[in-house]
């Protein structure tokens, strides 16, 4: 009877650590399971997950924009006084809606290329008033000139045509003719051929932007949707060598198993770099825990403070000898146009460059730019790309509308916010498939190693004591 007693106890305590062991032994196989899945739904080939979701955005992209009005524009361009400028907005179009073009798959070289066609839906509801909207903003037309005709003769001769189309320094335009493009009426004089439509984003609708090749993660998924080409080219002609390499995705998306201490770098070809960004936070979004990258303020540092920043300094007077930090000279990929952007209000630049302007109010949360990641697919759930078009404004002395200034203006056009949040439904999509089924693996493993420790710890309690009431 004791013998069968003990025996019991005995296969009691060996259930038990069976059971914790098959526990433990879950643990890594279920972890490679999840690993195989989530590489395999990774792929950038048709029938993935990610796939899908790469060709067209699965969440509504909307672009906002805030316009800096200008309140007193003759006072600046007789007295060279400070700009006055008053954000309005924002006004809200919906973009990346359509989906990508001519995809083509290449199993050689395991790539993926294809076009990205552009387009902009205005979305009344999200904005504050109308695409008639009218404010007082720069000339592009007539800003750009001293830059593309350095020539006096030249500048004179344009000079002739500025007044005979009553064209200033400031002008103004309608929302959708600032951004989208209207026909300049100093351009359109000018007795040879060139572009007379002038816009921020001109031109926009109807384009394609690309054509992209981008590596699919088949053989490899360390470097999925990691960009190869673009147009063609690995390096952007107009930078020197390393500043110009194109490097990391679009942002949509990102190699699985994303660490916290990993960086993530992503190309824009709107600003014409790569950019790059390091774990902020991690924060829990619908339910879902992601970690939160954010663009550091190093990102728009002078060469001095960082000196892979040097190539992008590419004159030395405006910039003070590459001394100035917080905007970034681009007029190299704009055909010539002193374009310059910067983080919204100019946040983290150098305080003389937004000296000559009142009415800007940088703020951290606002305008920082940041991407919220899901770290086990490396799917991007969120993102706000926060960015600030500004235009440099020289003097000229052989140009009427710009006489009159004593000093370089950096005048701010206006900022937009690039922004996407995964919808209500995909978020519970996500949490069941991909979430739930890791977080339920992770409970029956801890379950089976509880159970199975406690039966074992209890079994040979009442081994032990049973021999030892025997023994006496």
């Amino acid at each position: 009877m004791g013998c069968n007693r003990n025996c019991g106890l005995i296969t009691g305590a060996v259930i038990g650590a069976v059971v914790a062991l098959f526990g433990g032994i879950l643990m890594p196989v279920g972890d490679m399971l999840i690993e195989k899945t989530v590489k395999k739904e990774s792929v950038l080939e048709e029938g993935t997950t990610a796939f899908k979701n790469w060709v067209k955005a699965g969440a509504n992209v909307y672009r906002q924009f805030w316009i800096f009005d200008v309140q007193n524009p003759e006072e600046v361009a007789v007295n060279s006084s400070k700009i006055k400028v008053k954000q309005r907005g924002p006004y809200t179009y919906r973009v990346r809606y359509l989906a990508k073009d001519i995809i083509t798959q290449d199993s050689k070289t395991h790539t993926v290329s294809f076009l990205r066609p552009k387009g902009a839906i205005f979305e009344p509801s999200l904005s504050v008033g109308t695409e008639n909207d009218t404010f007082t903003v720069l000339n592009l037309a007539v800003a750009a000139i001293p830059h593309l005709y350095p020539s006096t003769f030249v500048q004179i001769i344009l000079n002739v045509l500025i007044k005979n189309s009553n064209s200033f320094m400031f002008q103004k335009r309608t929302l959708k003719e600032l951004l989208w493009g209207y026909k300049d009426p100093f351009l359109s004089l000018v007795p040879y051929s060139i572009p007379t439509t002038v816009g921020v984003f001109y031109p926009y609708n109807n384009t394609a932007d690309g054509i992209y090749k981008v590596f699919s993660g088949k053989d490899d998924i360390s470097k999925v949707a990691r960009i190869d080409t673009y147009k063609g080219k690995k390096h952007l002609s107009y930078w020197p060598s390393h500043c110009g390499m194109i490097n990391g995705t679009d942002g949509a998306t990102f190699p699985p198993f994303i660490e916290k201490n990993r960086v993530l770098q992503f190309f824009s070809a709107d600003i014409c770099r790569s950019f790059y960004a390091v774990f902020g936070a991690e924060i829990n979004l619908k339910g879902i825990p992601v970690y939160r990258f954010v663009l550091p303020s190093r990102v728009f540092a002078s060469p001095l403070q960082n000196p892979d920043n040097h190539c992008f300094c590419t004159e030395k007077i405006i910039s003070k000898d590459c001394t100035l930090y917080g905007v970034l000279d681009i007029s190299k990929c704009k055909e010539g146009r002193p374009v310059y952007i910067s983080l919204p209000h100019f946040l983290h630049a150098s305080p003389e460059i937004a000296e000559p302007i009142e009415g800007l109010s940088p703020n951290e949360e606002e305008h920082s730019t940041y991407l919220d990641v899901e770290p086990i697919t490396g799917f991007t759930l969120q993102f706000a790309q926060r960015l600030q078009i500004n235009m440099l404004v020289k003097p000229a002395k052989n140009i009427v509308a710009l006489k009159g200034l004593k000093h370089n203006y950096l005048v701010p056009i206006l900022w937009l916010n690039e922004t996407a949040t995964i919808g209500d439904e995909k978020a519970e999509m996500f949490r069941n498939q991909v979430i739930g089924k890791i977080n339920l693996l992770a409970l029956i493993e801890m379950i089976l190693m509880s159970v199975g420790a406690v039966i074992f710890i209890a079994f040979t309690i009442s081994y032990c004591a049973c021999r030892l009431k025997n023994a006496k």
